[in-house]
């Protein structure tokens, strides 16, 4: 399961699948989780607040290609804090979306005083819970977590999120968790720090 994928799950583990943040922040959350992927992927960069193209070809998942494709299509944006806004308005429905073709969610429809509205559901509530329970178990090995991994745990750090993966943790575990968004790769560090800043100031102008 990729980043924005899991990143998703933990904000959404929920039987009817409501979020657990404000929408701007899971917004943001899941935009950083995509562009994360891509700097995982080798096709984008992160660095001095800016967004860069270097692998123009296209990733396997369509998702990540089509924002790859936004990416090199609007290159004459490149600041990260733009793309996390731009990419944040829609980023809730595209992973919903990708998860539901997974088979890990299910589209429902309900209509309302002549309006229809879509929500997405768990299929499998184990399967919707799994993402936090798993970085809680990463936490309590010896040896460090992969790096994509590793971006989640910053990404769940920097929407507020940390309640929902160390409810159950003791000290050792909030100590891990500190040290390892530090340590990761520069694009990716500077990546979290930037939709961590976001989501503050979304948070201060009291976005819904």
């Amino acid at each position: 399961m990729l980043t924005a994928d899991e990143f998703y799950l933990v904000a959404h583990n929920d039987s009817r699948g409501r979020a657990k943040l404000h929408s701007s922040a899971v917004g943001i959350g899941l935009a950083a989780g995509l562009l994360g992927e891509l700097v995982l992927f080798g096709q984008i960069t992160v660095s001095a607040g800016n967004v860069t193209v270097v692998d123009r070809r296209p990733p396997a998942d369509a998702l990540a290609h089509t924002v790859l494709d936004q990416l090199v299509g609007e290159s004459q944006h490149q600041s990260v804090r733009t793309w996390l806004s731009f990419l944040g308005q829609t980023a809730a429905t595209s992973v919903a979306e990708r998860l539901a073709r997974a088979g890990v969610l299910r589209r429902q429809e309900s209509r309302r005083l002549l309006r229809t509205t879509v929500g997405y559901v768990p299929i499998d509530l184990n399967a919707v819970a799994w993402p936090a329970t798993r970085l809680r178990a990463l936490l309590d090995r010896p040896e460090p977590p992969a790096v994509p991994d590793a971006l989640l745990f910053g990404l769940v750090s920097a929407a507020g999120l940390t309640r929902e993966v160390l409810w159950s943790a003791g000290p050792r575990a909030h100590h891990r968790l500190g040290v390892l968004i530090p340590a990761l790769p520069p694009p990716l560090k500077e990546l979290v720090a930037h939709a961590e800043a976001a989501v503050g100031a979304a948070v201060l102008r009291g976005k819904p």
